[in-house]
């Protein structure tokens, strides 16, 4: 992978766009390995300024419009709010989807139900001019921050991505990488579907060679 044309070879600053569980255990992870974060709900910069403050000292609160002039925007909001994106503020933007389609707890979505595409894939038709890749989603937030290694450390833990725009993955790698994990590289959004929900890749915790022998035989054809 390489980097997309007018795109900084190393990511330097990080959007996140959700302050839950997910979005400010993202933040103080990327804090940690020295990115600047900032950090926008659908409130106002000054309504979340406090709590950004407690639960991701050193992040900055700010507009959802400044945050997505970040380097990278994490996308970490309950995934029934999709919609509630705006498309032309994330339009040529590297995004990482980090949600999950949780019917159980966030009831049936006609979106997702109705629809044989994986979410990741119906959430880039949706944001249709940015570059989505799928990975965050199949690590808990709590184990994300304390299963990070310095790279080359024995076992290791790796994370999936997909997507189908290399230079986004590239970034996303680079980033994934310096916040403790291996990346790993399933192929194009449509891959996401091994470490959705249910999957042994999203149950489990691996090292990104078990990630590709688990990958690879997702990708082998059924005999019958």
């Amino acid at each position: 992978m390489s980097a997309p044309q007018n795109h900084p070879e190393e990511p330097r600053t990080i959007g996140i766009l959700g302050a839950g569980r997910v979005g400010t255990a993202v933040g103080r992870q990327a804090l940690k390995a020295g990115y600047d974060v900032m950090v926008a709900t659908s409130k106002p910069a000054e309504d979340i300024a406090l709590m950004v403050q407690i639960m991701t000292p050193g992040a900055v609160a700010v507009t959802a419009t400044e945050a997505a002039e970040a380097d990278i925007v994490v996308v970490a909001v309950p995934l029934h709010k999709y919609r509630t994106l705006d498309p032309a503020l994330l339009a040529g933007k590297t995004v990482i989807e980090a949600m999950n389609y949780w019917a159980p707890v966030d009831g049936e979505i006609d979106d997702f139900e109705n629809d044989d595409r994986t979410s990741s894939e119906i959430v880039q038709d949706y944001l249709a001019g940015s570059n989505i890749v799928k990975t965050l989603n199949h690590i808990g937030y709590h184990d994300l921050e304390v299963d990070g290694r310095e790279p080359g450390s024995e076992g290791r833990r790796a994370l999936a991505l997909a997507g189908d725009h290399q230079g986004a993955k590239y970034l996303v790698s680079r980033f994934i990488n310096r916040i403790g994990y291996d990346a790993v590289d399933a192929g194009p959004l449509e891959a996401g579907r091994s470490f959705q929900p249910g999957t042994e890749i999203f149950n489990g915790s691996h090292t990104a060679e078990q990630l590709r022998s688990i990958l690879s035989a997702d990708r082998e054809p059924v005999r019958l």
